[in-house]
């Protein structure tokens, strides 16, 4: 039911044939992956990397970001979203959440532009795929880039579109654990020619050749302007070719079994699904490190810490594929001293503002409900089968705790004041 990704005879083979010429730090395997990526993806373009934090990197450079740059980002994310930009000089200036996606609150974005604001970073939070049209609609009036994280959303729709391919360029991380499995790899997405090129010059030197046509970065051909080595090991490329084959059937299938877990659940009390709305064009994808959103007022108070202690009673957790449940999700980057007090490149000063003009350091009290959505969210089974017997038994649990939250509300010891933590999914190793 949980292990992932799926490996059979064919992966294998194409891995050994890479392995049997001889061709592990070759280009040609990688670029036939890319190629019918793009094409997958909805992009003109698809440059494959080493992990997914070299991809998003990639992405800021490709959209001209550099010293004194500001890029808007959601706190509630892995580090690997937005930590990349101080390498290049940049900073960031987090933004809210909206508690029902848990995605960059719109609403909060354009106030928080100022003429340093280059891009806006947009991660499609555990799958669920954030509101892009009012973000377009912003970054077109204020002439910023979009860069989508696409990590945990592979295959993602909103309205319609795939997640990736709405923004000026989409990133995305596709190591083993997650919905897009290939090993440890990365992949930048986009239809601009000019942020696909200097991905290329930043590390992929090899392929930094006379083929280039972005102007500003011809002189420099035959060297990475990064100086780093970024290349996809074709192993994960040969990996990558398969799963794609499948990806879309195997998607379905997860989609199926996930909807039909919340479906079960409906009408409980204290219980909301963590999914876009049914008809709206919209979906999960990859259903990456899946969330439920807990309402405590409608289980007497109940504290999301309880209810989870409950669950595990009853025996969630555990199994090979699904090591744990657990209250809250990531802890808000805002909050940690890497994006505050640590001085990495010995400015004399804290990174995060190191080349800035004011102070932009959110302390806490500055993101309300990013510091608050521990207390209602948890973690859910990830089925990766649809196996509606198996299933039950999983829903069954989550109704039979809801419904008994009057036994559970004596010794209640309540929620902690920080739920979660900075490296909560680093069970499944992240970017």
């Amino acid at each position: 039911m949980f292990d992932w990704p799926i490996i059979t005879e064919e992966d294998e083979a194409a891995v050994l044939d890479v392995l049997r010429k001889k061709n592990m730090s070759g280009t040609d395997i990688t670029e036939q992956f890319e190629k019918e990526f793009a094409a997958w993806q909805g992009s003109k373009y698809a440059l494959g990397f080493n992990n997914g934090t070299a991809a998003i990197q990639a992405a800021m450079y490709g959209c001209g970001i550099g010293v004194g740059d500001e890029i808007i980002a959601p706190s509630m994310t892995y580090w690997a979203s937005i930590l990349p930009c101080f390498s290049l000089g940049a900073t960031m200036v987090f933004a809210e959440i909206e508690p029902s996606s848990l995605c960059i609150d719109p609403k909060d974005i354009e106030r928080r532009i100022t003429d340093r604001t280059k891009a806006i970073l947009v991660v499609h939070y555990v799958g669920y795929p954030a509101d892009m049209d009012p973000i377009m609609d912003i970054a077109g009036r204020h002439n910023l880039k979009v860069i989508e994280d696409v990590s945990h959303a592979h295959g993602a729709l909103y309205k319609g579109r795939k997640v990736g391919s709405i923004g000026h360029v989409g990133a995305m991380s596709m190591m083993s654990g997650k919905g897009f499995a290939i090993g440890e790899a990365g992949m930048l997405v986009t239809d601009d020619l000019e942020i696909y090129e200097k991905g290329v010059a930043l590390g992929l030197y090899e392929r930094f050749g006379d083929d280039i046509r972005t102007e500003s970065i011809k002189p420099y051909i035959g060297v990475p302007l990064g100086g780093y080595k970024y290349r996809m090991h074709q192993l994960s490329s040969a990996v990558g070719r398969v799963q794609l084959r499948h990806f879309d059937a195997r998607n379905a299938e997860m989609q199926k079994a996930m909807n039909y877990f919340w479906d079960q659940l409906e009408g409980v009390p204290g219980i909301r699904a963590h999914r876009p709305e049914k008809g709206s064009g919209s979906t999960m994808g990859g259903w990456y490190c899946p969330h439920g959103l807990y309402v405590p007022e409608e289980l007497g108070g109940l504290s999301v810490v309880r209810f989870v202690e409950a669950l595990r009673a009853e025996g969630l957790g555990g199994e090979p594929g699904f090591e744990q449940i657990a209250a809250g999700c990531n802890q808000p980057l805002h909050l940690h001293p890497v994006f505050n007090d640590a001085d990495i490149y010995r400015h004399g000063k804290p990174t995060r503002i190191a080349h800035s003009d004011r102070d932009l350091r959110q302390r806490i009290g500055s993101l309300p409900v990013s510091e608050g959505i521990g207390a209602y969210t948890y973690f859910i089974p990830w089925f990766k089968h649809f196996r509606p017997e198996i299933i039950d038994e999983y829903a069954c649990a989550f109704r039979k705790v809801a419904e008994n939250y009057r036994d559970l509300l004596p010794g209640d010891p309540g929620n902690p004041e920080r739920i979660g933590g900075w490296h909560f999914f680093s069970h499944r190793k992240e970017n």
